[in-house]
């Protein structure tokens, strides 16, 4: 594996451990599918602590361990790797879709969080946690829109989203916010930043009716998989589930509008929301 951003030590809590353990590793001689074996885990799993694009966990610092004779280095040092300001359940999504190249995604329900506005994100957050204090509303939309940060590089990583256009037709916060959200999508296709396709009703029965999914392919690292329901959310790499998920993308892709189409889609529906808002 070659080295990159994921593996210096200088750059996180997390990059230093992966940096470790990758160390450690070779050190006893054993490859990455030799130390997931002893773990009970995949070879890609090692490779994807290594990377940092997975949160190395107390029970499997302690195996680490024990099976590198590293005294308790990892289990005294997984802990600062695992402070998050995000969901405990989205921690470690959000900290691989920073390191991910290539990020494709599915979103039946809302605009992404990577696309999402200051406004939205505060509309939705307030509509599951109705009676949550504002400053704990604050701190979610402020940990959400640091996550656009990685759009600030103006050609990495590639987002390429499929958004139903239920998820566009929802006036989440009003018409006014509404069509703000959706001019900030607009304003990123025009600059050739994201790739987005609008899944029409007329598409009718599709390949990933059961919910969302996050594609998530890294420099050096197996791909991710990151499926999400509500309050909760679930890492999977398996090769066979991250390819059957991948052909589910493809097949969306197919039933959805062309990236034109959908860009003048959400312009109508944009602008809808704008002239019903000052009628």
């Amino acid at each position: 594996m070659p080295g990159s951003r994921g593996l210096d030590p200088s750059s996180s809590p997390r990059a230093l451990l992966g940096a470790e353990l990758r160390h450690a590793r070779e050190k006893a001689g054993l490859s990455q599918e030799d130390l997931g074996r002893r773990l009970f885990v995949s070879g890609s799993f090692i490779g994807q602590l290594e990377a940092g694009t997975r949160r190395l966990q107390a029970e499997y610092a302690r195996l680490l361990d024990e099976e590198l004779s590293t005294g308790d280095f990892f289990q005294r040092n997984c802990g600062a790797a695992a402070k998050s300001k995000y969901p405990e359940h989205f921690a470690e999504a959000a900290e691989a879709e920073a390191a991910a190249t290539e990020i494709r995604q599915f979103a039946p329900l809302l605009i992404p969080g990577l696309l999402q506005t200051p406004a939205y994100a505060r509309a939705v957050f307030r509509a599951y946690r109705p009676t949550a204090p504002e400053a704990v509303i604050e701190e979610l939309v402020t940990a959400r829109t640091d996550r656009a940060r990685i759009l600030d590089d103006p050609t990495s990583p590639l987002l390429w989203m499929v958004i139903d256009e239920a998820a566009l037709r929802r006036e989440t916060g009003g018409r006014e916010v509404m069509a703000g959200a959706l001019r900030h999508v607009t304003t990123l296709i025009r600059r050739n930043r994201i790739i987005v396709q609008v899944l029409p009703f007329s598409a009718g029965a599709h390949a990933s009716m059961e919910g969302s999914m996050k594609l998530m392919d890294f420099e050096d690292a197996p791909p991710l998989l990151y499926f999400e329901g509500v309050g909760t959310g679930r890492l999977e790499d398996d090769p066979a589930t991250v390819h059957h998920q991948r052909r589910s993308f493809q097949l969306l892709t197919a039933c959805a509008l062309s990236p034109d189409g959908s860009l003048a889609l959400i312009e109508d529906i944009a602008q809808d929301c704008g002239h019903e808002e000052h009628a």
